[in-house]
């Protein structure tokens, strides 16, 4: 596939810089404007309606008054009685008619603005209470905990996609917040169960624990757990961790206990999110006959998650087909360019399967002085300083490193979203430069409140690698993509089969516990790893007996039969059969299953370890959702 051309067509007229645009303000603002509520529209009719009954009512008094002199004396009467229209007893009709028309319609229309008014006010007055209660009987919701300027950005976002929200924090919110929100809130502390009953937990779809404090956020999701552990289907939860290295142990931690608790809970960091929206937006270029070329420079806390997401981006890419053994150039430019090539390889070895990794130990500002540089060779550029404010500087001061970018240097950034606004904001306001679209700030937090990524979380990541895996050695059988209704990319995979995927996921922590291992975060031992193979290894025929049991209970309990032929629609299905009856090439598939296993966990930096003998396993029914 050609590049997208970066020069003329840049120039070529007003409709391609438009375009530019609209694309770079989805990297800043991911919520439109907010219309306006109906409530608004009605306040506006209302106050029309005062008017006209006012201006009708003095046109009817002054017509009395022509009349009735002895009643209405001067215009001082006629403002006073007008004024008393909007009063359910008025002094003037106390004395029998007639009335001008235009009085009569004003006499009955105008205590209508009266009551409209005082319901009006007692809506206002009440509001807090009103929201409360509302906020109690929500169902179907998303509950977002924390007072974190994270939490803020996230409800925003999901109230914006359509979702109906209830937001937890302690400090509450103004008048003025609420109506330009336009989302229900509870004021209180989010580790309550009470707190957290207010804001409708038990029923809610999805729980976000975000503030700024991790402590604050796993005791949210210990009293959202306890809540929720009743319902037939438990709401999701995700807690947000801010530290990467312990957000990966406690994944690992969490997908060995999966099995011992039916709530699907993930542990997240936004530097991941942001990592997989990055690519989501803006996929990296392709070419024929030449590789293409990313630098990455600085030693910023977003780099290992940007080196490990864009590997995943261009293997992903090539599992479709059309890169498929053509490796990803990646530079790597820091003081400790090395040494980080040599951790992050070792804990995700599918890099050095899917790049050629290159360390040049330098710092950022000496990024010039390279041979490498100079070529315009580089098909993307990201500037990952630990120092936002230099990394910034450097970007924006530094004309040869626009050149060097075929396409764009990316500039990711924590603090400076309003920067990043001013770049790529509204193309008819247009504040600062693009460098003709060549540099992009990245505003890590606003790309890092995707909820739809956030979802995508272990367990549906470990379920896409799991097929992604079997779509490999069902070609290799000579299988075609099509040919079965689970020969299709996860994208177009039927929801059933996706989630015999998740329950697979769900039931690794009792596959662990039969071998005697759990799962932590790699670092590279080959003795454990080895251990760990050969404890798959000694009991492979039993653990792949247990999984095609899991599978079969699981089928049978969404209704499925046995037939000699698939239906989908009937539901039957030939393989729903005991273990020693299958065809020994779907024992083996059963089999490969579970070998693949630690290959599927090191790809998300997870090993094997095994601690001790082997748990005889002990089976119940299918695996709880995790």
């Amino acid at each position: 596939m050609a590049a997208a051309p970066t020069g003329a067509a840049r120039f070529a007229g007003h409709l391609p810089r438009r375009c530019v645009r609209r694309a770079g303000r989805s990297m800043t603002s991911p919520a439109s404007g907010v219309s306006r509520p109906a409530t608004w529209w009605l306040r506006v009719v209302f106050a029309l309606i005062g008017v006209s009954s006012f201006v009708l009512g003095y046109v009817g008094l002054e017509r009395l008054s022509l009349v009735r002199p002895e009643v209405i004396n001067d215009a001082y009467d006629i403002f006073y009685y007008d004024l008393q229209l909007f009063l359910l007893g008025a002094e003037l009709f106390e004395n029998p008619g007639p009335y001008p028309w235009q009085l009569q319609v004003a006499r009955f229309v105008a205590p209508l603005c009266t009551l409209a008014a005082v319901a009006e006010a007692g809506r206002l007055l009440l509001a807090a209470e009103i929201r409360r209660q509302r906020a109690r009987r929500a169902g179907g919701h998303a509950v977002v905990c924390g007072d974190s300027q994270y939490a803020h950005m996230l409800a925003d976002r999901l109230h914006a996609d359509g979702e109906r929200v209830v937001v937890v924090r302690a400090e509450p919110f103004g008048p003025l917040e609420y109506r330009r929100r336009r989302y229900l809130g509870v004021v209180g502390d989010a580790t309550s169960s009470e707190v957290l009953r207010g804001a409708g937990v038990p029923r809610a779809h999805t729980v976000y624990a975000c503030t700024d404090d991790d402590d604050r956020n796993h005791a949210i999701a210990n009293t959202a757990n306890r809540l929720i552990q009743e319902r037939r289907h438990p709401s999701r939860v995700y807690v947000q961790v801010h530290d990467p290295e312990m957000c990966l142990s406690l994944q690992a931690r969490r997908l060995g206990a999966a099995g011992s608790s039916r709530i699907r809970l993930d542990y997240f960091h936004v530097n991941d999110i942001a990592a997989r929206a990055l690519h989501r937006h803006h996929p990296l270029p392709s070419f024929t006959g030449r590789r293409t070329r990313v630098l990455i420079a600085g030693e910023g806390s977003f780099r290992r998650a940007l080196l490990v997401e864009t590997a995943r981006h261009w293997w992903s890419r090539g599992m479709d087909g059309g890169l498929r053994g053509r490796p990803l150039q990646v530079d790597l430019v820091a003081p400790d360019a090395g040494t980080e090539l040599v951790l992050a390889a070792t804990r995700y070895p599918f890099l050095n399967r899917v790049c050629r990794l290159s360390a040049y130990d330098r710092a950022i500002d000496e990024l010039i002085a390279l041979d490498q540089f100079g070529t315009g060779g580089y098909d993307r550029i990201y500037i990952c300083a630990s120092d936002e404010i230099s990394g910034l500087r450097f970007a924006l001061d530094t004309p040869a490193l626009w050149r060097e970018a075929q396409s764009s240097v990316f500039v990711p950034v924590y603090r400076q979203a309003a920067l990043a606004a001013a770049f790529h904001g509204d193309f008819r306001h247009d504040l600062l430069d693009e460098v003709h679209g060549r540099l992009r700030l990245y505003p890590v937090l606003t790309h890092a409140c995707e909820a739809q990524l956030i979802t995508e979380d272990l367990t549906e990541r470990l379920a896409q690698q799991i097929h992604d895996r079997y779509l490999r050695l069902q070609q290799r059988t000579g299988v075609r993509l099509g040919e079965a209704p689970a020969m299709v990319p996860w994208s177009r995979l039927p929801e059933s089969l996706r989630r015999a995927n998740r329950s697979h996921v769900q039931d690794i922590a009792a596959k662990l516990l039969n071998l005697g291992c759990v799962v932590a975060p790699r670092l590279g031992g080959a003795g454990d790893a080895s251990a760990a193979g050969q404890a798959i290894d000694d009991r492979i025929d039993q653990l792949a007996r247990l999984e095609h049991e899991r599978w079969c209970g699981e089928r049978l309990g969404e209704g499925w039969v046995y037939g000699e032929r698939r239906d989908e629609l009937r539901r039957r299905h030939p393989l729903l059969r005991p273990w020693d009856e299958l065809p020994a090439a779907v024992q083996e598939q059963n089999r490969e299953e579970i070998r693949v296993l630690p290959d599927v966990l090191s790809d998300s930096g997870f090993e094997l370890i095994r601690l001790g003998p082997a748990v005889p396993a002990q089976r119940e029914g299918p695996a709880g959702g995790a």
